[in-house]
């Protein structure tokens, strides 16, 4: 009987819950319209931050307030009276918008039962001056690695509606940036009709303190026509870029900068030209300087101009060499990793080596190597782990290469939308952890609190250990790359093209043979660990001290190498990938079993379906790479 009665309240409590899509992401606020909110200062961002706080807050009086006095732009003040006022006071207008949005993440995330002191600091500020999203997007609707529909930004039909939903979002968050379109950008781009579209994109996302930028296309005078070079020391080719760094500040005042990939993956750059990155990146710089603009420069290059060399040291070869070359407005902007967005690599040495030139992170959200929307990987761990090894301090910004699309719910997966969440949290206060960003997601987005406390805890637990498992069926130990071809998704360990270049090809990578498995990267083979500083140079050179999570990133290790369980490397190796595939299954039965009775149904079934199809793949993640590897760790006699 006592079985029965709980069975039926479950019942009834998923019977009352009502059908969600996932399109209102961490902002499922209750419209309450309770508070008195006072701001004698009006403006088109402190309109937004009263409305807000009016419709939604849960305190009997705000009062928003303007002092120019305070120290930081982007920062607010928040101060509570006995009587439950709270009074947001910010040197900007944009300081009292992140403010409102706090206190409303704070008053409905908070547990139930809990009092005002749960509320946020007294004083918070930004660490970062840029917090961008990098979207890679094309003109044609698609998006590059993009897991969740086309592309928000409708060239010639935009959706206002949406696109103020998107810079909500952002705002909430603490996102001041929006680099609009491909890094393998078009010319097209450039062009006039474009340009006003834009400026109506940037005429919506003004009023919620983000900055619209562009990525652009070095060779656009000569793909567009109008010069037969781009030679960045032609001086046909520096008016070009003045003459259209003047109409695009015409439109859009307050117009960011350029963000650039030039020289790589096939990109044009003014290495075509014999001339530098430090030679393009400056006349673009000069082209910008008297509009306060910047040039965001990528540090992703490799290919022919480095015949030979290890893909891992090529970003150092070119630009250490020009670091303190490059006008002030240019920053160096460079992956968290020194190969590309792997489930885990250690940090990229150009944090090491580049020390003149202002740098700035940058993350891919979108989940291109773990599993692409489909499987549930938390990425803040990632990322925290990344900003032991680089200070914040040192950085000027951060960019997110975006995970949003035009599903219905952004993101694809109703758990990818923590990433872009986290990634938001983190460039605002990269001192964060990943729990509490969790715990702070979970509550605001499934509204998970009593009697589902116990479930509440569970999830992010499973969360804070997903990215983990993830490595584990994909890649553990230190391997990276072993993907499918052009598209990265699923195992090709035995993947080699004569017609692709040998850095794309996975037995590149791992170099698996019946000695042992794993690139050798040490001052006897490579060499890329010289391009770290002390300690880790010594520490990654030496199989007996290189973390084992990234040993066969930095070694050629026997089958037989004994690691610090007792195992041998390959039994080893087998362990790693079946714990990864153990966790994802006991994942997905938890989420079938013991959410469903506290989430609405249509995202608890998609959410199941996903975790489903996870399990598939970690599956045939294991069984492809242990077939493949146990060729050479077991030959036959």
């Amino acid at each position: 009987m006592k079985r029965l009665l709980f069975s039926l309240t479950l019942s009834l409590a998923a019977a009352c819950l009502h059908a969600e899509d996932g399109h209102r992401l961490w902002l499922r606020y209750d419209t309450l319209k309770s508070a008195k909110v006072v701001c004698r200062h009006h403006s088109p961002t402190t309109d937004i931050a009263a409305r807000e706080l009016r419709l939604f807050s849960r305190s009997r009086k705000v009062v928003l307030k303007t002092n120019p006095s305070l120290p930081d732009d982007e920062g607010f003040t928040l101060t509570r009276t006995a009587d439950g006022t709270a009074t947001l006071t910010a040197r900007r207008d944009i300081g009292l918008l992140y403010g409102a949005y706090r206190l409303l993440a704070a008053e409905h995330s908070a547990p139930a039962g809990s009092t005002a002191a749960t509320l946020p600091p007294q004083h918070d500020a930004p660490q970062f001056r840029l917090r961008l999203l990098n979207h890679w997007d094309n003109l044609d609707g698609s998006i590059e690695r993009g897991y969740a529909g086309e592309s928000i930004f409708s060239w010639f039909h935009l959706d206002r509606q949406l696109i103020t939903e998107y810079a909500r979002a952002n705002a909430s968050i603490g996102i001041n940036g929006s680099v609009l379109n491909n890094v393998n950008a078009s010319p097209k781009m450039l062009t006039t009709p474009y340009l006003k579209e834009v400026q109506t994109i940037a005429s919506i996302l003004r009023p919620y303190g983000i900055r619209v930028y562009l990525s652009i296309n070095f060779a656009s005078p000569m793909a567009l026509g109008d010069t037969p070079t781009a030679d960045p020391l032609d001086p046909a080719v520096q008016a070009w870029w003045q003459r259209k760094a003047k109409e695009i500040y015409q439109l859009i005042p307050d117009f960011g900068g350029f963000l650039v990939k030039a020289n790589s993956e096939g990109q044009p750059g003014p290495g075509d030209y014999r001339r530098s990155h430090a030679d393009g990146a400056n006349m673009l710089a000069d082209a910008l300087q008297p509009y306060g603009g910047i040039v965001m420069w990528r540090c992703f290059v490799y290919g022919a101009n480095h015949k030979g060399e290890d893909r891992v040291m090529q970003a150092v070869s070119e630009f250490k060499p020009l670091d303190g070359q490059f006008r002030p407005n240019v920053i160096l902007q460079t992956k968290n990793g020194p190969l590309d967005f792997q489930p885990r690599e250690p940090y990229s040495p150009v944090f090491d080596q580049i020390r003149l030139t202002p740098n700035m992170a940058e993350l891919q959200i979108t989940q291109e190597y773990t599993g692409q929307s489909r499987h549930l990987v938390y990425l803040a761990p990632m990322w925290q782990e990344f900003f032991q090894y680089v200070s914040p301090d040192s950085l000027s910004g951060i960019a997110g290469v975006a995970n949003i699309g035009l599903d219905r719910n952004w993101c694809g997966h109703h758990f990818s939308q923590a990433n872009w969440y986290a990634f938001g949290r983190l460039a605002w206060n990269p001192r964060l952890t990943s729990d509490a960003i969790a715990d702070e997601w979970l509550r605001l987005t499934f509204s998970l609190d009593s009697p589902s406390s116990t479930l509440h805890a569970q999830l992010r637990q499973l969360m804070l250990q997903s990215r983990e498992a993830c490595v584990d069926y994909m890649m553990p130990l230190g391997l990276h790359h072993i993907f499918k071809f052009d598209h990265h998704y699923g195992p090709e360990p035995d993947g080699f093209k004569a017609d692709y270049p040998l850095e794309w090809c996975p037995v590149y990578y791992h170099q698996a043979d019946t000695a042992g498995i794993g690139f050798d990267r040490s001052d006897a083979g490579t060499g890329a660990v010289s391009q770290y500083r002390e300690p880790y140079h010594t520490l990654y050179n030496n199989i007996a001290t290189c973390p084992e999570e990234l040993l066969l990133w930095f070694h050629h290790v026997p089958w037989t190498h004994r690691m610090q369980s007792g195992r041998t490397l390959w039994e080893e190796l087998q362990a790693r990938y079946r714990r990864g595939v153990s966790f994802v299954e006991q994942m997905a039965a938890y989420w079938h079993s013991e959410a469903r009775p506290y989430v609405d149904a249509q995202r608890w079934q998609e959410v199941d379906g996903r975790l489903q199809q996870q399990v598939t793949d970690a599956r045939e993640w294991r069984d492809v790479c242990l077939r493949y590897f146990g060729r050479f760790a077991e030959p036959q006699p």
